[in-house]
């Protein structure tokens, strides 16, 4: 087994176990705040180039477009949802696509199928060997997707050197709430529109 999958299992699964009464929580909360599915579903782009379904907290109004962060308004996101962004909670059932091999905890994070440049930025760097990642280096530095040159030139330069210990940082970096991590801009959302939308 690869050291990249050995360590995201020793560490997924253990957390898994923590995660899961919380996520189940978060799940009724968002609920009862708003109709919908408390559980959003969206297709990116794997390993490969191989299509995934990956799973967050839903932090949008249902029937938001189904479109990168940058491109949502900050109005889109409910009370609860700007909170959950902030703290990252949202990333949360990501571990269970890191159990299933779908995602590692490190990599590049991933797009969406319509991100056409920046599908070929990264495909040009190789980038696609890995597993996307449910944090990353350009994450934790502040740099989405709405500049994808810039986003594939800095996960290459982080994912082509030896980075366990970089790697534990990213995480530890990402737990305590560290980077942006999230274009869409948090305002105060109305209350009468009707979104389904998520962020990179």
């Amino acid at each position: 087994m690869p050291f990249q999958r050995l360590f995201d299992l020793l560490v997924a699964v253990p957390l898994a176990l923590v995660v899961l009464p919380v996520c189940l929580l978060l799940l009724v909360a968002i609920r009862l705040e708003t109709p919908g599915s408390p559980l959003f579903v969206q297709r990116r782009v794997g390993k490969g180039q191989a299509p995934f379904d990956m799973l967050k907290l839903r932090t949008m109004h249902t029937g938001t477009a189904n479109v990168a962060s940058h491109q949502v308004g900050a109005a889109s996101i409910t009370r609860l949802g700007a909170l959950l962004r902030r703290l990252k909670l949202d990333e949360l059932p990501q571990l269970w696509n890191v159990l299933a091999g779908h995602m590692s905890l490190v990599g590049p994070r991933p797009c969406l199928p319509g991100q056409a440049e920046l599908v070929a930025e990264r495909a040009s760097r190789g980038l696609f060997a890995l597993r996307p990642g449910v944090t990353g280096p350009a994450q934790i530095a502040g740099i989405d997707m709405s500049d994808p040159v810039r986003l594939a030139t800095y996960e290459a330069e982080y994912f082509t050197v030896d980075r366990p210990l970089g790697d534990v940082r990213l995480i530890v970096s990402t737990a305590l709430g560290g980077g942006r991590g999230d274009a869409a801009t948090v305002a105060k959302p109305h209350d009468s529109s009707s979104h389904d939308g998520d962020k990179a």
